[in-house]
């Protein structure tokens, strides 16, 4: 029997890295739609919903849209 306050190998970091692929698509989403209603862009939620997405689903997709959405600002 494996005593329990040894804990897991990689918990932690594994922990950090999946906060930090959370973290980061909220963030930039988040700052997509603020930058865009502070535009008048009517398109600010899509846009935002579009870069989070791409972010969670495939990480440089997510910055692909990013550079898309400034680009196009």
């Amino acid at each position: 029997m494996v005593p329990l306050q040894f804990g897991l190998p990689g918990a932690t970091e594994l922990l950090i890295v999946g906060v930090f692929f959370l973290v980061v698509p909220f963030a930039m989403s988040y700052w997509v739609y603020t930058d865009a209603e502070a535009r008048g862009d009517d398109d600010g939620a899509l846009w935002a919903l579009a870069v989070g997405g791409l972010t969670y689903l495939t990480f440089f997709g997510g910055f692909l849209a990013l550079a898309v959405y400034v680009w196009q600002r």
